[in-house]
């Protein structure tokens, strides 16, 4: 290394220093520590012992573990591909050549920046069994045929559906992704294609989709990891349906008990640092492995 290249090397050092000692506090020394605390029992007010791996074949028994994954991969499950067909069908209607097109683009996207707590008040009263904005507009409806609208947050069998819902309520990022993507395919190909007599599914078939991929799996990989760790909203809604106590178990009848919200209260209510670390670890793996699947899924589709 010649002097002028070790002068520049230390002095990109020296600006890039606070940037490598905020990841070292903050992200490197609490992935490692948390590591550790997942192979003991640590609360905090003492000092960790290590248990070895007990944290972990405790979660094989809970049946609280169980039931936090099993909502939260039903969560996503639901969430992904709905908010994905939301998002990429707002995003084809709003790069047709229609008047008034950036008021549009301005009106889809404002939602997705409403804080969550201002919309999740916002979704309790428009979900509402009794005197809430969509019942009352269902209820008419489906009185004609003997039938009552759900309670949804106050049903255990509707909160989650409902919950996929309101997650719609923030597709505006992903709608501006997908936008950017549909304005970087060649025109030539559309115009090629309706020389051939494509039709227009033929069209989004053959052309868009293919030509957009690397942004449908981005956005797919985003929403998995994002509906995978699904905290405010249900944190929320569950303190709600609790009459304000303060009490988290996901009510009603636990159907709003996610896999966050149950390693939240498991490190800051009952103060077991070393069980939730080792929870942490497990949602870790947990999206590791989704996201492998759906590298591979596309990857097969691709060939």
């Amino acid at each position: 290394m010649t002097p002028r290249e070790r002068k520049n090397f230390f002095a990109g050092l020296g600006f890039t220093s606070l940037w490598i000692v905020g990841l070292g506090v903050f992200t490197a020394y609490p992935v490692i520590a948390s590591l550790y605390y997942s192979f003991c029992d640590y609360s905090i007010l003492k000092s960790a012992v290590w248990i070895g791996g007990e944290n972990y074949q405790e979660l094989v028994g809970d049946a609280l573990f169980w039931k936090s994954l099993g909502n939260t991969l039903v969560f996503a499950a639901l969430s992904v591909p709905l908010g994905t067909a939301v998002a990429l069908g707002l995003a084809m209607l709003l790069n047709c050549d229609v008047r008034g097109r950036p008021f549009f683009r301005v009106v889809f996207y404002l939602p997705s920046i409403v804080p969550v707590v201002a919309s999740s008040m916002l979704w309790l009263w428009i979900f509402n069994g009794e005197y809430g904005l969509l019942n009352g507009v269902l209820a008419p409806v489906l009185g004609w045929f003997g039938l009552t609208p759900p309670a949804w947050f106050a049903d255990p069998a509707w909160s989650k559906p409902a919950l996929v819902i309101m997650s719609l309520w923030g597709v505006g990022n992903a709608m501006v992704i997908y936008l950017t993507g549909l304005q970087n395919v060649p025109k030539e190909l559309y115009e090629a294609a309706e020389i051939d007599g494509a039709s227009a599914w033929k069209r989004f078939r053959h052309v868009t989709l293919p030509c957009i991929a690397p942004v449908v799996y981005f956005n797919v990989v985003m929403g998995l990891i994002g509906a995978m760790q699904v905290f405010a909203q249900a944190f929320i809604i569950s303190d709600a349906a609790n009459g304000g106590t303060g009490t988290h178990d996901g009510a009603p009848a636990r159907s709003l008990l996610f896999y966050t919200m149950y390693l939240f209260t498991t490190a800051f209510h009952d103060l077991r640092m070393g069980y939730a670390s080792a929870m942490a670890y497990v949602l870790f793996i947990v999206i590791a492995v989704l996201t492998w699947m759906a590298t591979r899924l596309s990857r097969g589709n691709a060939e």
